[in-house]
């Protein structure tokens, strides 16, 4: 049952099973009826010690941390919104970010004491140890008359876009949206009391905080939740804590692969393991599935909750490549279309309205303009194609990026890749394949251009090939497509 306001996502499940573990974290089991006291506590040294108030954003900058959850509760009980950080942004981003939502202080991990006291004294805010917090007291808490109606329409959580395509910006999420998502996530994943959802995702991201550990807490499941992802603390993990469910992006996927732990490890409590992308390279998928794990995918955005489109157990294998269909009250459908291809319109009650502090998130009518491409199966399933800003229109021809890339990732030999369109005078742009090899291994252009030929229409084949050390990416493992443009554009010390 989810609550009605974001601060009780603890009570009700301490009020009936107050013993049952919430969370484990770095050797620490929390009861529900501890995490409950604990979210309380925080606000009541918010409210009284550090002077928030409604509306004040308090800032996170650390790992994944038990406290991370419980200041979010804490804030959302006193009408605060929290602003996870990206630990992997440079001190020049936090600046943006920190000018643009200027939150009253910033709470850190013992990892990142260094970089928040700087951050703090730059800005001239206060500055928290989490573990300075241990002495807060829930008595000094103020009584809460919100109504429900209230508490939904309230800001809960500021999360900034990863800024593939411009200047990120803040999606105000708000308990009502949170809590909506969580039922989405909840009803597809058929989360329940008697889960354990393994959380190795950042929760700076709405992935690793939305897609299943929020959802989790929603459902009553048992949380163990690690600091950040390391393939061998991972693999121990799902063999000790016997988690049912996790989430993982395909890094994550190809870390644990690449494991020597990987074939050995013990992975029969998970009933599926599910994959917070757009896409999924085929041949990650197949080796998941050639260890019984059913992998499913979630498609969405920072705006969107990020529960939008999901692909379930029961299709996992059969419509591998898809992203599957609309989450439970999730509207979807395509913009302009050619050929049946169209940008991914998502509306929603799960979606962002705006961004900080005011700026529309959605148009007129409540659809959020994804950037995506998308095409529709006879059987209502959705898949991805690429972005629309990268879509390559080739002697007037569309080419999606995302259709040669998943090819090239099966390729034994490539670690990683992205395909651009260059301008070119006679096909007006011209595929490019960029290229980062395999250790030890050998790419020949000629040797990807056979790989390529029998699967492709002779208009998809790349022109070039472009060998690199590695892609330009954000702090979210996206590739920043504009920049591996320009650089290819203007190629120095290429390998091919």
């Amino acid at each position: 049952m989810i609550p009605d306001r974001l601060s009780d996502l603890c009570a009700q499940h301490a009020a009936v099973r107050p013993d049952a573990v919430a969370v484990r974290f770095e050797g620490r089991t929390v009861s529900w009826q501890a995490l409950h006291a604990r979210g309380e506590a925080l606000a009541g040294w918010l409210w009284q010690h550090a002077g928030v108030r409604a509306g004040d954003r308090v800032a996170w900058l650390g790992f994944n941390h038990l406290d991370q959850l419980a200041l979010l509760l804490a804030l959302a009980r006193i009408g605060g919104i929290l602003v996870p950080l990206n630990f992997r942004l440079a001190p020049a981003e936090w600046d943006a970010v920190w000018r643009d939502c200027t939150p009253v202080g910033v709470v850190h991990d013992a990892a990142w004491q260094e970089a928040a006291t700087a951050l703090a004294q730059r800005h001239g805010a206060a500055v928290w140890p989490v573990d300075a917090l241990e002495c807060a007291v829930a008595s000094l808490l103020p009584p809460d008359h919100r109504t429900a109606a209230q508490a939904a329409a309230a800001p809960a959580l500021l999360v900034y876009t990863s800024g593939t395509t411009g200047v990120p910006k803040g999606a105000v999420h708000t308990q009502g949206q949170l809590l909506a998502n969580m039922a989405a996530a909840c009803a597809v994943q058929s989360l329940t009391a008697q889960d354990t959802v393994l959380t190795v995702l950042p929760m700076f991201h709405v992935g690793g905080l939305c897609i299943q550990t929020l959802p989790a807490l929603a459902a009553g499941a048992t949380v163990v939740l690690h600091p950040r992802f390391e393939p061998q603390a991972m693999l121990q993990s799902i063999a000790t804590d016997r988690p049912t469910l996790t989430l993982v992006v395909p890094a994550v996927m190809k870390a644990l692969i690449d494991h020597p732990a990987w074939a050995a490890t013990d992975l029969s409590s998970l009933r599926a393991v599910w994959a917070g992308s757009s896409t999924l390279p085929a041949a990650l998928v197949e080796a998941f599935h050639a260890r019984g794990l059913s992998v499913c995918n979630v498609y969405g955005a920072t705006e969107t909750g990020p529960f939008s489109i999901a692909l379930g157990p029961t299709h996992a294998r059969s419509h591998a490549g898809s992203c599957g269909w609309p989450a439970p009250g999730v509207e979807v459908r395509r913009g302009d279309t050619r050929d049946g291809v169209g940008e991914l319109l998502i509306r929603a009650p799960n979606v962002v309205r705006h961004y900080w502090p005011d700026r529309p998130a959605v148009d007129a009518d409540g659809w959020f303009h994804s950037g995506d491409l998308g095409a529709q199966a006879a059987d209502g399933s959705w898949r991805v194609v690429g972005r629309s800003k990268d879509m390559i229109i080739s002697g007037g021809e569309n080419i999606y990026p995302a259709e040669i890339e998943n090819l090239l990732a099966a390729h034994p030999a490539v670690a990683d890749c992205a395909v651009v369109g260059l301008p070119d005078a006679r096909w007006g742009e011209v595929v490019v394949a960029a290229l980062v090899p395999r250790a030890g291994q050998a790419l020949q252009p000629e040797a990807l251009a056979r790989y390529l030929e029998p699967q492709l229409a002779r208009y998809k084949l790349p022109r070039r090939y472009a060998l690199l050390d590695a892609l330009p990416k954000t702090a979210l493992g996206k590739v920043q497509k504009a920049v591996l443009q320009q650089q290819l554009a203007h190629p120095v010390g290429e390998g091919a």
